[in-house]
């Protein structure tokens, strides 16, 4: 539990209240006159560009760091909770011992049982066991293992000490949850987390009545958890109430009304630039009110609109017929199978992803396949026209004392593009989020997602034509993550990639292989959330063979349409919503074909708009075909 920063009386359902509040760098203030607040059972995330202030801003909540502007105020009678991106603990306590380390009412219950058990004194006794009823800690210890087993740690007497920064996160986290803080405060939680355990974390929070303020970049971890968005943005906060999905609608609408509002202010700019431009000896009779707002103007029209969304193909090195094989491999470690006869054949285009619990071997296969591994048994075989650009989670190699560009520039002065023109480096940093400024900024002064950016793009600047990318969501904020799908989504070669970002598998893959334990790899056709559905229904259907088993056992009839219900996959909501919208949605577009036929066979077009017609013909027929193959698709399970 992390200690309070300048606690006052606020209003009873008021848990963290932020007056004008602003951080100074020295040279530049980060943000200043910022305020906000979080009310009991709010679930907020805080979102924002590298480098915006959003671990700033947690430093000085949680008391790390002074608030050099404003006051932040925590409620008194509460108790908060707070989960480091890098925890701190004892090297040499175990896992159960770190745990039991923290003070909370279970522990101090417990602790003072134990020590009362070994004073003899049966008075003292007595009161402890009484303390224990009173908190209902008797079943801690399991509770604590129960959570613990949850986030993947089974070895509770492992010290620490001997943990991985992953385990440590885990562990970290588990503590924070066993307590059951008012009030959680959590940074970048998913990180090191495998999709089954971010998928439990989803549940767990999102199911829970406490108050939450989360960092992360996890899309789909935003949407099913927050109920708030604050996002610092250019030195100021806005406010969004709702899910993720909700903030993405409504900035989409301010973004359109802040680009017709540039467009309005450079129409306007136009004129009292005319005006401004006339004969200099009459600008002694000007209006000093209409030159300040001229020069008001020209800086609203300079100020930083809507992102534009990257939208290059790189070239890339020729592809042969013959890219990757991997040939019946096999590695143990420790007598323990991660990788048991997989072999599978690259072909072009090839989008998969790699996913399964920690520790399976997703790692371990890329290793394989980049030659830095030897499997057991088996070989793996790269074509000659293969170019591999490999990211590993720990890529980050840099000299601190280059500049950013100087990084970049040691590899290649221009980046080729798909049509044969070229883009100066310098443009190509500025499209990943590097303006001109931060191109000549020290690498020591980036942040730990600068970074993993940069590493990013050394490889991305050499024109592989096989893309292998172990975590790269790992420490990238939103607005680089949308950079980086956009840029893959271009990406005209074979991408490989590990990563627990749901979201960012889903958009980018059509393949998974599934590590499912033993060293068995399932080889499936489609991404992350057709795999999930895929498998509840697996599981569902195991399950009522299960119950139909256990009922003839006990010589208990089953109906035959119960058991097919059972079994049968339903519709999920959104996809029921779908089959009923598609039967009026074909009807319309063959009333539009309809309509496109007896215009072009009227044959009073002109060549120009015959030529459209036809284009619009064609491209209405493969909607029709699409929209029927999807009916005749979700109609099985009606």
């Amino acid at each position: 539990m992390v200690g309070k920063t300048n606690q006052s009386v606020l209003n009873v359902m008021n848990y963290l209240s932020a007056e004008n509040i602003g951080k100074n760098l020295g040279e530049r203030w980060l943000f200043k006159n910022l305020t906000f607040g979080i009310l009991q059972g709010e679930k907020v995330a805080l979102i924002g560009s590298n480098g915006s202030g959003k671990s700033s801003m947690l430093d000085m909540i949680i008391g790390k760091a002074d608030v050099d502007a404003g006051e932040i105020s925590i409620r008194k009678d509460i108790r908060v909770g707070y989960l480091d991106q890098d925890p701190d603990f004892q090297a040499g306590k175990t896992v159960l011992e770190t745990i039991f380390a923290s003070e909370n009412s279970n522990t101090i219950a417990i602790k003072e049982y134990e020590a009362a058990l070994q004073s003899g004194d049966d008075n003292r006794i007595a009161k402890a066991i009484e303390k224990v009823d009173t908190f209902k800690a008797w079943d801690y210890e399991a509770k604590v293992k129960q959570i613990l087993g949850k986030l993947g740690i089974e070895d509770f007497d492992k010290l620490v000490g001997n943990l991985s920064g992953g385990q440590k996160k885990r562990v970290a986290l588990a503590r924070v949850l066993i307590e059951e803080p008012d009030f959680l405060i959590l940074d970048e939680p998913t990180n090191h987390l495998d999709l089954d355990t971010i998928e439990w974390l989803e549940g767990y929070l999102s199911s829970s009545n406490i108050t939450l303020l989360l960092v992360t970049h996890d899309r789909y971890f935003l949407d099913k958890v927050c109920n708030r968005i604050l996002e610092l943005s250019n030195s100021k906060v806005f406010k969004y109430t709702g899910n993720y999905a909700y903030y993405l609608e409504k900035k989409e609408e301010q973004e359109a009304v802040d680009a017709a509002t540039q467009k309005n202010y450079r129409n306007l700019l136009r004129k009292e630039l005319e005006w401004m431009r006339r004969q200099p000896k009459a600008r002694g009779t000007k209006s000093q009110s209409r030159i300040d707002a001229f020069y008001e103007l020209k800086e609203k029209t300079v100020r930083k609109g809507p992102e534009d969304k990257l939208e290059l193909s790189m070239k890339m090195e020729r592809m042969g017929s013959k890219i990757i094989e991997i040939q019946h491999i096999s590695k143990t470690f420790d007598n323990r199978k991660v990788i048991d006869e997989f072999s599978y054949t690259f072909k072009r285009g090839d989008r998969i992803g790699i996913v399964g619990k920690n520790g399976m071997g997703k790692s371990t296969m890329l290793e394989i396949i980049t030659e830095k591994l030897k499997p057991d048994v088996g070989r793996v075989v790269v074509g000659d026209t293969i170019k591999i650009g490999y990211y590993s989670q720990a890529g980050l190699d840099f000299d601190e004392s280059q500049r950013v560009i100087e990084v970049v520039r040691e590899i290649a002065e221009y980046v080729k593009m798909a049509d044969g023109s070229e883009l100066s480096i310098s443009n190509f940093l500025t499209l990943f989020l590097f303006p001109p400024a931060m191109q000549y900024s020290y690498v020591s002064k980036l942040s730990g997602g600068e970074k993993r950016r940069l590493q990013l793009l050394k490889i991305l600047v050499q024109n592989p034509n096989f893309l292998i990318l172990d975590e790269p969501t790992n420490d990238l904020d939103i607005a680089t993550l949308n950079v980086l799908e956009d840029f893959l989504l271009n990406f005209a070669g074979c991408l490989l990639v590990v990563s627990h970002d749901r979201y960012f598998m889903d958009k980018l893959v059509d393949h998974l292989f599934v590590f499912e334990g033993e060293g068995y790899i399932r080889d499936y056709p489609g991404n992350y959330t057709d795999y999930r559905s895929w498998k509840e229904d697996q599981e569902a259907a195991e399950l009522a063979a299960k119950n139909i088993q256990a009922n003839k056992n006990n010589n208990v009839q089953t109906p035959t349409n119960v058991q097919n219900n059972e079994v049968k996959r339903k519709l999920s909501y959104k996809e029921q919503r779908e089959y009923e919208g598609l039967s009026s949605e074909i009807e319309s577009l063959e009333k539009k074909k309809a309509s496109l036929l007896e215009k072009m066979n009227a044959g009073e077009g002109t060549h120009e708009e015959l030529s459209a017609w036809a284009k619009e013909f064609e491209t209405i027929s493969e909607q029709i075909e699409e929209k029927e193959f999807r009916w005749l698709e979700l109609s099985e399970y009606v």
